[in-house]
C-alpha cells in the first residue's frame, strides 16, 4: 500500500496500522495520565490526521478506554498482548500514534516535553545513566 509507507503493529501482531505524514507533533507527554497508561516515564507520542491513518489488520482487536472528565485523552490497545496502539482523540481532530508502536522511521523526531511540571518525581534523564548494549553484567 504506496499511499501508507510507515506501518506498525502490537507486540503479538495481530493489530497493524498505517501512517502517510504527520501533522508536525512528535513529543513527550509526562502526564499521569499518559505515564499510567504505558506504565513509564512518559508517553512518546506522534500525532496524525484521521485521514492519513488505516488499520492494516486487527481492527476488531482494538479496545478503547476513554476517561470521562478528560477533555482530549482516551487510549487503545491490543486486547490480546496489551500494546499501546492508535487512538482517536475526543475531538476527532488527530489520531495519536504511540511512537513505540511504529516499525519504522516517521520522518520526525521528537522535539518537545509536555506536561513536564507533571514529571515523575522519580524521573531522571536518560542520557545520565550507564549505557549497555545489551543487558548489563552482574554485579
Amino acid at each position: 500500500m504506496s499511499n501508507y509507507p510507515v506501518k506498525g503493529c502490537c507486540l503479538c501482531k495481530k493489530v497493524t496500522y498505517a501512517i502517510k505524514g504527520h501533522l508536525g507533533i512528535f513529543q513527550y507527554c509526562h502526564c499521569s495520565r499518559c505515564r499510567k497508561f504505558t506504565g513509564s516515564a512518559f508517553a512518546a507520542n506522534l500525532l496524525v490526521a484521521p485521514e492519513d491513518f488505516q488499520w492494516l489488520s486487527g481492527e476488531e482487536s482494538v479496545g478503547r478506554y476513554e476517561l470521562e472528565e478528560a477533555k482530549h485523552f482516551a487510549t487503545s490497545f491490543c486486547t490480546n498482548c496489551g500494546s499501546s496502539l492508535p487512538w482517536l482523540g475526543k475531538s476527532g481532530k488527530a489520531v495519536v500514534v504511540p511512537a513505540g508502536s511504529l516499525e519504522d522511521h516517521p520522518g520526525i523526531g521528537p522535539f518537545q516535553n509536555i506536561f513536564w511540571d507533571s514529571r515523575a518525581v522519580w524521573y531522571t534523564e536518560p542520557s545520565a545513566l550507564p549505557e549497555y548494549d545489551e543487558l548489563p553484567p552482574k554485579s
